[in-house]
């Protein structure tokens, strides 16, 4: 087998997220779920971005803010996912490819906007989203490129592609192009809701060896087998999944491989916990970043806490700092 190209190609929503801070009673009189995502239309997306205060607009979508943590890394990634060709667009195709990520997947020129993802941060850091996906459900299978799947030695996407359709299509035909090269898939699972919704399909993927390697927060985890209690569900993957990493919030995450159980403490934080945006998947960026690059379970878990805490301790779901040299800094790379 040749040497990959990538380390990781990642397949989601290519979406625009737009911030802001927000109280309880402001989600209690929009009849928000606290730390829940919901997906919206127009009108509503419209509606409650009139309603939010100050905002801060940056490029995200979930497998897009993993590869930004790999390319952080000084790890080599693509992303595939679907924008229109319209001013936010625009910018998430300048973002994405300024932290040097490929992305060929080329912009719709009809339909509906580009995908935008309205992020409202409690005080306590949580976050609830409310999402409209736009351009994003134009994904199908003709965008898979089937080049840059063979070439990366991970295929990663996102639980949320399920939502769509024709996503989910592309999602399968991916998988099925990264296997016949003898590379590897991995899941995140994404958000305990869109579980729920999809909970037999998530598990039959598991189970049929579609996924290599599944990442979960524990209320995903708790979801995903119907269980309040963490160890049983923990018991559960380890029959289920081939390799599971598991986050744990303050007390860290398990990476599972059958038999084998690593537990890792979270990594210290230098300052209060400000947004828990993207800290599922700055986790899996800097798992993926060490797995891919042969540093082994227990490292991997470690690089993936250290970008964890890296990015709650500020605004926004991306890095503000050179991961490669604060995981040097700290002696993991």
């Amino acid at each position: 087998m040749t040497a990959p190209r990538y380390d990781v190609l990642g397949i989601g929503n290519a979406i625009v997220d737009v911030i802001a801070k927000a109280d309880e009673e402001f989600l209690v009189r929009e009849g928000l779920a606290k730390g829940s995502m919901a997906l919206i239309d127009e009108e509503r997306a419209e509606t409650l971005y009139g309603k939010m205060g100050p905002t801060i607009e940056a490029s995200g979508g979930s497998a897009a803010n993993t590869l930004a943590g790999i390319g952080s890394f000084g790890g080599k990634a693509a992303f595939i996912g679907k924008v229109k060709a319209d001013q936010l667009g625009a910018a998430f195709r300048h973002d994405i490819t300024a932290i040097g990520v490929d992305f060929p997947t080329a912009a719709a020129t009809e339909g509906v906007s580009t995908a935008r993802c309205f992020i409202l941060v409690t005080p306590d850091g949580e976050r609830t989203m409310s999402t409209y996906l736009g351009a994003c459900q134009a994904l199908s299978v003709d965008d898979i490129d089937e080049a840059a799947v063979k070439d990366a030695a991970v295929t990663y996407l996102e639980g949320y592609l399920w939502d769509p359709p024709a996503a989910k299509e592309a999602f399968r035909k991916a998988a099925g192009i990264a296997h016949e090269a003898g590379r590897q898939v991995a899941l995140s699972l994404s958000d305990s809701f869109c579980v729920d919704r999809y909970r037999a399909e998530f598990l039959a993927l598991l189970k049929d060896g579609v996924v290599d390697i599944l990442f979960a927060n524990e209320g995903e985890l708790k979801s995903l087998y119907e269980t309040g209690d963490i160890e049983t569900a923990l018991s559960a993957v380890a029959i289920d999944a081939k390799l599971a990493a598991v986050t744990l919030g303050a007390k860290g995450c398990a990476v599972i491989q059958g038999d084998e159980r690593i537990d890792v403490p979270a990594a210290a934080l230098e300052s209060a916990i400000v947004d828990l945006t993207g800290a599922g998947d700055l986790f899996a960026a800097g798992f993926l970043y060490g797995h891919t690059n042969g540093l082994g379970l227990k490292r991997s878990a470690e690089l993936g806490g250290l970008a964890a805490a890296e990015v709650i301790q500020h605004v926004g779901a991306r890095p503000q700092v050179e991961l490669k040299a604060l995981g040097q800094e700290r002696g993991l790379i």
